[in-house]
This record gives structure tokens, C-alpha cells and sequence, in this order.
């Protein structure tokens, strides 16, 4: 007895006269019509979580693709190319494979642009000694990959480059540990920052110990993003997170990101840290009972009115932006990292950038 459509969208208003028109043969002749209006968006989005056999093919496919247009990314970078024409090798290979289009934007980011998190100017020089930090993917019948690498322009790590990269890594794989059937996204993404944090502190890089940079979240000064997202159909796809409060609980079917990052501002030579502890799970429910803005004012007073402590940043990790990012299918028997077909080890990715570029172009 009911007509899905979505609030807002252009067909309501006509889906609504249409429905008080049809309420004359209800009353006069008794037949049945429907008579109210239900938003499917939440039915829908909770039905992409879970990837078909077939749906999962796709994604494997445009990681697949993307997989080979970032190991020719790392090919062909080299000092003195700038950012579009690493990333025109990139998609020539995605074309050439059989995607019709990227599946996003793409994020060719060297040396401090690495550091901009949604940076896709791409417009840039590419300098020795630079990172180069390319998020970029193809999609394949609709469904979208989602892969980001890290690597030196010239093929070899500095030491500063190498200590946040390994953290990075680390991290990452303290979030495939946890990454199984029944945990949450909110468990990769803290498997995640716990690793950060202690590297962070190792480095000199927290003023705090390990415990009490998590409890006050210090860590977001250097990783300002979640560790995950779903992917699917979008590269952000849809379905929640969160429900009644709680975790969603990972299914088999259900395919996401795992993408630890540290960006370290090249343009300041100290941070300010707020000594301000805070609950994640308090913080959530703020959220929904009070509304995003009116909860971080909250936060935002309580940061204001504590303690704070500066630190200064040594000028050797300045400027230096460094992502992994990996594909996930939950499987029965964990999970299957679609994207594993782009080295993430630091001596692969170096050996890597020492072979000759495919394409020729360049």
C-alpha cells in the first residue's frame, strides 16, 4: 500500500498528485491504491552492503585494472615529469584494459601537495628526493576500485620517508588482522590508530605516551581521515556505518577500504596539542542527539578550556604525506585484499620503480 520514492527528488511532487488523484477510486469504488509514500533510500543502501558473485567479479576486475595502472605509475614517475602526465600513463592503461572511465577523480599528488587530502590539481612538477602519493582507480561496469600508493619519484626512500611509510604499513596490517566477519569498521579503524599513535610517539612526533594520545586523540594531527569506507557502485558507496547506535557488524559480501595515511603540515614548525580526553562512542552519540555542528561546538569548548602542550615538528618529516590503501571482500574465511596486486613492501616498490616504463609515450 505503499509507492517508494525518495524525498526531494524531482518525481515526488508528480508521484504525489498522481496518489491524491487515485484516491477517488478508493473512495468510490473501493479499489485498492497505494496511499502513502516511503523513502527507499535507506532499503536500497542497506542492500549494497552485500556484493553478489557477480557484483564481486566486477570488483575484482576494476582492481585488477587499477593494480596495473599503478605499478606503471611507479614505472614511469620520474624527477622533471609532472603530475597529469604520470597520471595520463595511469588511465592510458586503465583505457587499454577496458575501463570507460575512472572511477573518481584522480590524486597525483608529489612531494607537499601529498599532504592535501583530496588535492587533484595534478598540475604539478615532480622533484628528486619527493613522494609521490597517486589515489586513483578505474571502474569496470559500473563498479569502482579505490586504490592509493605511495613511492620515492626517483625510486629510493630517504630515511624520514621510510620511518612514517613503515608505520603506515604497519598500521595497515594491524587492520587486516581485525578485518574478518563479525568485527566492524570501527575496529579496523582502531587497530589502525593505535598503530599510528605508537609510531608517532616513537618518532618524537606526540608529546604523549601511547594511552594518552589515544585517549585525547592526538594522533588526528597527523591522520585526519576514517581508515575505511564501503565500496561498490560508488567509491563511496552507500549503506551506514553505524546502526542503533552500534557498529555494523562486517558480512560476507561486503567489500570496503583500508586506508591508514600520516600527513605531516610542511608548514608548521610546531603543534599545538589540547590535553582535552574524549570518548569516541560519546562522541557518536553527541552527534546524534545534538546535530554535527552543535556537538563539535561542544567539542571545540571543552578543547579550548583545557590544557595544551606545544611540540615542535623536526624539519627531516616536514611536508611528507604518505597513504596505503587497500580493497577488502569479506570472504568466510576473512577477507581477499582485491587490490594486492600493487606492492606495498618498500624493497618491491623501489625494485618497481626501477624497471622500464610499458608504455612508451613518455
Amino acid at each position: 500500500d505503499a509507492v517508494f520514492v525518495r524525498p526531494g527528488s524531482t518525481p515526488e511532487s508528480d508521484v504525489r498528485k498522481a496518489l491524491d488523484g487515485l484516491g477517488f477510486f478508493n473512495e468510490r469504488f473501493g479499489y485498492p491504491v497505494p496511499s502513502t509514500m516511503t523513502d527507499p533510500t535507506p532499503m536500497i543502501a542497506d542492500m549494497r552492503l552485500r556484493k553478489s558473485a557477480d557484483e564481486a567479479k566486477e570488483l575484482r576486475r576494476a582492481c585488477e585494472v587499477s593494480a596495473e595502472g599503478h605499478r606503471e605509475a611507479m614505472r614511469v614517475a620520474r624527477p622533471g615529469l609532472y603530475e597529469y602526465q604520470v597520471q595520463a600513463a595511469m588511465e592510458y592503461v586503465y583505457r587499454m584494459r577496458g575501463s570507460m572511465r575512472d572511477g573518481y577523480p584522480a590524486i597525483v599528488a608529489g612531494g607537499d601537495n601529498a599532504c592535501i587530502l583530496h588535492y587533484n590539481e595534478n598540475d604539478q612538477i615532480l622533484n628528486d628526493g619527493d613522494l609521490l602519493l597517486i589515489d586513483a582507480a578505474a571502474e569496470i561496469g559500473q563498479y569502482s576500485s579505490d586504490i592509493t600508493r605511495t613511492f620515492p619519484v626517483n625510486g629510493t626512500f630517504t630515511a624520514p620517508q621510510r620511518a612514517i611509510y613503515e608505520i603506515v604499513l604497519a598500521a595497515q596490517h594491524a587492520s587486516f588482522e581485525v578485518a574478518a566477519p563479525g568485527s566492524t569498521i570501527k575496529a579496523v579503524h582502531d587497530a589502525s590508530a593505535r598503530v599510528l599513535t605508537e609510531g608517532l610517539v616513537d618518532l618524537g612526533l606526540l608529546p604523549r605516551s601511547v594511552e594518552e594520545s589515544l585517549a585525547m586523540h592526538h594522533y588526528r594531527e597527523y591522520f585526519m581521515h576514517g581508515t575505511s569506507h564501503w565500496l561498490g557502485l560508488d567509491v563511496h558507496d552507500a549503506g551506514p556505518q553505524w546502526k542503533n547506535r552500534s557498529p555494523v557488524l562486517l558480512e560476507v559480501g561486503m567489500s570496503f577500504t583500508v586506508e591508514p595515511g600520516l600527513y605531516v603540515d610542511p608548514n608548521r614548525d610546531s603543534v599545538e596539542f589540547s590535553l582535552y580526553e574524549s570518548d569516541t562512542d560519546e562522541a557518536v552519540a553527541r552527534r546524534l542527539e545534538m546535530g554535527t555542528a552543535a556537538a563539535k561546538a561542544f567539542d571545540d569548548e571543552a578543547k579550548a578550556k583545557a590544557e595544551s602542550v606545544s611540540l615542535e615538528i623536526p624539519e627531516e618529516f616536514r611536508g611528507i604525506g604518505v597513504r596505503i590503501e587497500d580493497d577488502l571482500l569479506m570472504t568466510a574465511g576473512g577477507y581477499e585484499n582485491m587490490s594486492a596486486g600493487v606492492p606495498t613492501a618498500i624493497d618491491e616498490i623501489e625494485a618497481l620503480c626501477a624497471e622500464p616504463p610499458l608504455t612508451s609515450a613518455l
